[in-house]
């Protein structure tokens, strides 16, 4: 299995985990006690501006953000929306590259101000894995989304992607 195969699996399941979390929010918005909401918003919102930030330097373009929170989150089917649309990105951005590239090491800025210097393989590897923790976060805040927030697992992604692995192998 290829480096590109295994993040494209990783984003796949980060695409899918977030929309499972926006689709419970939005459902139980208004069970959800306001500040908890917009806690939660402001956290998913953070995960999406590192999303944004580390799109471009990829990209090797400005992203325009000064610091990677928000005092104020935007309202939840933006944010959904927006993250769907940036999760899409990067699975274009991401089929677009070869095995090479992927080791390619990049250098930007962090929005401090400091230098860093990643391959695009662990700036991939970042942002995923980065997401998940604010995905976590965000739903121990609202335990009406526990569900959604029990299910955000990797292992169990895979094998709500592909049945098949279910099935048990016999030893010949």
């Amino acid at each position: 299995m290829s480096t590109q195969s295994i993040l494209l699996s990783l984003f796949d399941y980060k695409a899918a985990a977030g929309g499972e979390l926006f689709g419970a929010l939005q459902e139980a918005e208004l069970a959800i006690p306001p500040d908890n909401l917009r806690r939660a918003l402001r956290i998913l919102n953070h995960a999406h501006i590192v999303d944004r930030i580390f799109l471009a330097h990829l990209e090797g373009r400005p992203h325009g953000y000064a610091g990677s929170w928000e005092t104020e989150a935007p309202g939840l089917a933006e944010l959904a929306q927006s993250t769907a649309e940036i999760d899409g990105r990067y699975r274009a951005y991401l089929s677009s590259l070869d095995e090479e590239a992927l080791v390619e090491a990049v250098a930007f800025t962090f929005t401090d101000g400091q230098a860093g210097r990643m391959t695009r393989a662990e700036m991939l590897l970042h942002v995923a894995t980065h997401s998940g923790y604010h995905r976590g976060e965000a739903g121990s805040l609202v335990p009406e989304v526990e569900a959604a927030s029990m299910r955000d697992v990797f292992a169990g992604y895979l094998h709500r992607a592909e049945p098949v692995r279910r099935e048990r192998s016999v030893a010949s």
